[in-house]
């Protein structure tokens, strides 16, 4: 990922790197339906691209729509808008998304275009909407928007709202990419769910802490999700990001990270990548 300490104007190309969920808990639901959740976010040194260039008619476009998303309820272009109404701005903007995230995945990937969407275009238009605004922003988007506006690793709670930066050690990760895509709502909306695991303070976590509660779920409904997690778990202690259908592994360092994925089955697609300390656009925004 590129440094956040360099000059960043419109010739830039601006990283949205993804997000591992350590752990990730059901606390309870509130009576909107919206569940209560506990977690900390890890980012990854690996992620989408974005580039940007102005427009003068105060249009946001999309110039690579994705497959079967409408322009309009892409989460770049709604998190454009937003941050136009935010401030009344006038100015209009062409967003270009390199995707090398899948979708579906629990890597956060639209969540994390949406969110460097906001630190770019705060920057780029001269807004400067403070952080904490630029998060609230991001929640009208998303539960996981606003981890990536904070910019540090973190653990959250409530549906994402809470966020406690958190210290972590470097290593590197394999992250393996089941062919396969999991809507967020079948699994938080299974009855099977698990959603009474009892809540932590903050400060009680520790790496290695806890588990996933969707995995449960997302496995029965979607068996290659448990299929790779299987094979990934030879190596070393996985788990699912998110509701899926992406899972992990934690390794001390790149050349052990590498040799599990060569010894990986060559049909499972994966991918080793470092840990980063905090967002790579962190320093973009007040």
């Amino acid at each position: 990922m590129t440094s956040s300490r360099q000059f960043w104007d419109w010739q830039s190309v601006y990283p949205a790197p993804a997000k591992l969920n350590l752990f990730l808990h059901v606390v309870g639901r509130r009576a909107d339906g919206y569940h209560l959740l506990q977690t900390v976010f890890r980012f990854l040194g690996q992620g989408d691209r974005l580039r940007f260039s102005p427009r003068a008619d105060g249009l946001v476009r999309l110039a690579t729509p994705l497959a079967g998303v409408a322009p309009d309820q892409d989460l770049s272009v709604r998190a454009a808008r937003l941050l136009q109404a935010e401030t009344h701005c006038l100015a209009g903007v062409n967003i270009s998304i390199e995707k090398r995230l899948p979708l579906g995945g629990g890597l956060g990937g639209g969540s994390s275009d949406a969110a460097t969407v906001l630190l770019a275009l705060n920057h780029l238009w001269k807004l400067h909407v403070p952080r904490r605004r630029l998060q609230e922003i991001g929640l009208a988007l998303g539960a996981d928007v606003p981890v990536f506006v904070f910019g540090r690793n973190a653990f959250a709670d409530g549906v994402g709202e809470n966020l406690l930066a958190v210290e972590l050690p470097a290593c590197w990760y394999v992250v393996l990419e089941p062919p396969l895509q999991v809507p967020t709502a079948v699994i938080f909306g299974a009855p099977e769910l698990k959603r009474d695991s009892l809540a932590i303070a903050p400060a009680s976590w520790r790496p290695g802490f806890g588990g996933n509660d969707l995995e449960a779920v997302a496995c029965a409904r979607f068996p290659a999700i448990a299929e790779h997690l299987a094979a990934l778990s030879a190596f070393a202690p996985a788990r699912m990001s998110g509701s899926g259908a992406c899972v992990f592994a934690e390794f001390a360092n790149r050349e052990d990270a590498e040799n599990a994925l060569r010894q990986l089955p060559a049909a499972m697609r994966g991918w080793v990548a470092r840990s980063l300390d905090r967002h790579p656009l962190c320093e973009l925004a007040s």
